[in-house]
């Protein structure tokens, strides 16, 4: 019920937005969608996988920077920018945001083969080091703005009538992409490989011994980890029309664990309303005080000290389970 009334609320959010003469609120739901969507495909590897990624924001960069690039190339009229890459003078969305889910989905492959043979504190901080690789390379790419990021000077683009400049629009398809991704999430958590996943957090060795592969079922999930991060990358860059290093800092990552932790791990929908929390709070607390993380900080030692679900928990309930 929680989850369809949530549904119906961010479905006539925009209309009640307009109604209310608060348009802005479309342009904060669309990124709370979008760091949703980032934080759902973190959940997945913490969560269900216990593992504890703190270079989770690397694999959003990845995704942010395959539209970056190819958005100035467009720009600067390189000859290679012809369809199917580009459409109506922009980026094609069907080609330029697969791309960067399959990149996303790369880097996590190679990240994830070497980190997953490490358990504990070394996995922590070998994610991490991947993750400042990839922020300091983001940085000395002199050629795409180094630490200055890129300016997108378009958005990537549907087959017409679909009009991404339109923000209502765009925060439709951010809507349907979260929608989808969550309810393949949902399928992979309650199948076969789901089970397998969670069964090598609860007990390895067992799992072994039951004949899984522990290591090549956390790299799979890893790997869909890290596509979803890309194309949680992909549509903040087209919603920023700006992509910079920043998007692939620690601090980051680090936003993204609060957003899981906060909404409640291993549930699915708490990390969307992690992320719909910790977004509206820093929107509200700003207001207030620069210092607003001095607020945020005892909510969520007390959501972790008090709610073990997170706020998901208070919300569809104690007892029930939403996976």
């Amino acid at each position: 019920m929680a989850v369809l009334i949530g549904l119906a609320f961010l479905l006539a959010l925009p209309f009640l937005a307009e109604a209310a003469g608060k348009g802005f609120y479309v342009t904060l739901f669309t990124r709370i969608l979008i760091f949703g969507l980032a934080a759902v495909s973190l959940d997945l590897i913490l969560g269900y996988g216990g593992m504890v990624s703190f270079g989770h924001a690397a694999f959003v960069g990845v995704g942010a920077y395959a539209v970056g690039i190819l958005s100035w190339h467009v720009f600067d009229g390189s000859p290679l920018m012809t369809w199917p890459v580009t459409l109506e003078g922009t980026e094609n969305a069907f080609v330029v945001w697969p791309l960067a889910m399959l990149m996303g989905g790369l880097f996590a492959l190679v990240i994830g083969a070497i980190s997953l043979r490490t358990t504990g504190i070394s996995f922590i901080m070998i994610t991490l080091a991947f993750a400042q690789m990839l922020f300091y390379l983001a940085i000395g790419l002199r050629k795409y703005g180094g630490e200055d990021g890129i300016a997108l000077y378009n958005k990537s683009q549907l087959v017409p009538p679909i009009d991404l400049f339109d923000r209502t629009t765009f925060y439709y398809v951010c809507l349907g992409l979260l929608v989808a991704f969550l309810a393949v999430c949902r399928r992979l958590t309650r199948s076969r490989f789901g089970m397998a996943v969670q069964g090598a957090r609860i007990n390895e060795r067992r799992m072994k011994a039951l004949g899984f592969s522990p290591y090549r079922y956390k790299l799979t999930a890893f790997v869909i980890s890290g596509a979803g991060a890309g194309l949680s990358g992909a549509l903040l860059a087209n919603a920023a029309e700006f992509v910079g290093p920043a998007y692939m800092s620690w601090q980051r990552s680090g936003e993204l664990i609060v957003m899981v932790v906060l909404g409640g791990m291993g549930t699915l929908f708490g990390p969307v309303a992690g992320a719909a929390a910790f977004l509206l709070l820093e929107e509200w607390l700003a207001d207030l005080t620069e210092h607003w993380q001095i607020i945020l900080g005892p909510i969520l030692l007390f959501v972790v000290v008090f709610a073990r679900r997170g706020l998901w928990g208070w919300v569809a309930g104690q007892g029930r389970e939403d996976r």
